[in-house]
């Protein structure tokens, strides 16, 4: 029975970490996915960026990842002190607890990055007179990249 618990826990563990690292993954595909294409202009208004690495190089994603880390951490700790005299049924509603908790706190951690990169996008493309920007993902052809100059906005300050 103990060696099923270890390797219950092994799988959970597994399975809280898969879930943090598509959790940040899928946040960063479904926010370099916005369109920020609301008006459509000629070619010379349109900026492009690489919103993914934008936001995994900020210099605030490093810290939002650590404190990340430290919930997952600790959500194994309170799963492994909570869980060992639980069922099968209790132990599999205290982890949905957990997860919905943690991915909460990925929420309320990563959101501020994505706020802060937008707004670094949004100043470069004023100041460049662009009337879109779009992810490079989602588009084929043309556009002016200002992805360098985004970064340098949040990397040297």
């Amino acid at each position: 029975m103990l060696k099923l618990e270890k390797k219950q826990i092994k799988l959970i563990t597994l399975v809280i970490t898969v879930f943090f690292v598509l959790g940040i993954v899928g946040i960063a595909v479904s926010q370099s996915g916005k369109s920020y294409a609301a008006a459509a202009g000629s070619s010379s208004n349109v900026g492009v960026v690489n919103h993914q690495m934008l936001v995994s190089q900020h210099p605030d994603m490093a810290k939002a990842q650590a404190a990340m880390q430290a919930e997952v951490e600790q959500a194994k700790k309170d799963f492994d002190a909570k869980s060992a005299s639980m069922g099968d049924k209790e132990k599999q509603d205290y982890y949905m607890q957990l997860q919905q908790r943690l991915n909460l706190k990925q929420q309320e951690l990563i959101a501020p990055v994505f706020d802060k990169v937008d707004a670094a996008i949004k100043a470069v493309a004023d100041a460049k007179g662009l009337s879109v920007v779009m992810d490079k993902s989602n588009v084929v052809y043309g556009g002016q990249d200002i992805t360098d100059e985004v970064a340098k906005k949040f990397t040297s300050k």
